[in-house]
């Protein structure tokens, strides 16, 4: 059984037990977290598309983690004018384990 939801702007496609990243929840670790924006379930050969979403279907998920990223570097240069600006950023990322799947 697998299901494809939104969170954070991101579509992800899960199943039971996996461990994915999602843009960062602000919640505590080992706190439940309902996604209600469900667009597909499928169970087998049962597959229940949305239009868009799939009413009342849930993700329910546990909070494993805060994490950071890779760095990404940020490079800003102007020829001949001896100007370069050199930046990074790490984004957080929620860890989350995926613990049931309901229609």
């Amino acid at each position: 059984m697998y299901a494809v939801f939104e969170a954070g702007g991101k579509q992800h496609r899960v199943e039971v037990d996996e461990v994915i990243r999602v843009e960062k929840i602000e919640a505590e670790v080992g706190s439940t977290v309902d996604f209600d924006k469900v667009m597909m379930i499928a169970d087998g050969d049962a597959i229940e598309i949305g239009a868009p979403l799939v009413s009342g279907g849930v993700v329910k998920a546990e909070i494993v983690g805060q994490v950071r990223g890779d760095k990404v570097k940020i490079i800003k240069f102007k020829r001949r004018k001896h100007h370069m600006k050199r930046m990074g950023h790490r984004q957080w990322y929620t860890e989350v384990k995926i613990t049931s799947i309901a229609k």
